[in-house]
């Protein structure tokens, strides 16, 4: 970005931030990040999806997609355990919420989604609209480049 350039929006801001904590899941098959930003912008925390804090699965539970599934802590679970219900107005998220974690994000009172992938079979959508909930894709946000 050149300074002649517009300022980077906040919900890109998050997205690129979101992308950023998604490097860190231990998950072959499907890294998410999270974001939290408070009424100021400011961030509250980052997250991605994994096993517990701690746990170190064998190589073979790796193997086997579906059956780890019920074992994987989403990044937004593991985000909404960073604040009180309240203090975020924004979350940005690699991929959509699934129908459960949006349930959760409404009951944290999170009043913006942002996510770059949608999530098949995912719910957010209608939930968003009974609840008021701004949800909107965002696939153009800067992304670091690829680490050696």
């Amino acid at each position: 970005m050149t300074p002649s350039s517009p300022r980077l929006s906040i919900p890109r801001y998050a997205m690129a931030l979101a992308h950023v904590a998604s490097l860190r899941s231990e998950d072959p098959y499907r890294q998410v990040g999270a974001v939290g930003l408070d009424f100021d912008n400011r961030v509250i925390g980052t997250a991605y999806n994994g096993l517990a804090p701690g746990h170190n699965a064998s190589p073979e539970f790796w193997a086997d997609r579906d059956a780890r599934r019920s074992f994987m802590i989403h990044a937004e679970v593991n985000l909404c355990s960073l604040f009180t219900r309240g203090t975020v107005r924004l979350v940005a998220c690699t991929t959509e919420p699934c129908t459960s974690c949006m349930q959760m994000l409404c009951a944290y009172g999170v009043r913006e989604v942002y996510y770059r992938d949608a999530y098949e079979g995912s719910e957010a959508r209608a939930i968003c609209e009974l609840y008021g909930i701004h949800l909107e894709q965002i696939e153009d946000y800067p992304a670091a480049p690829a680490m050696l």
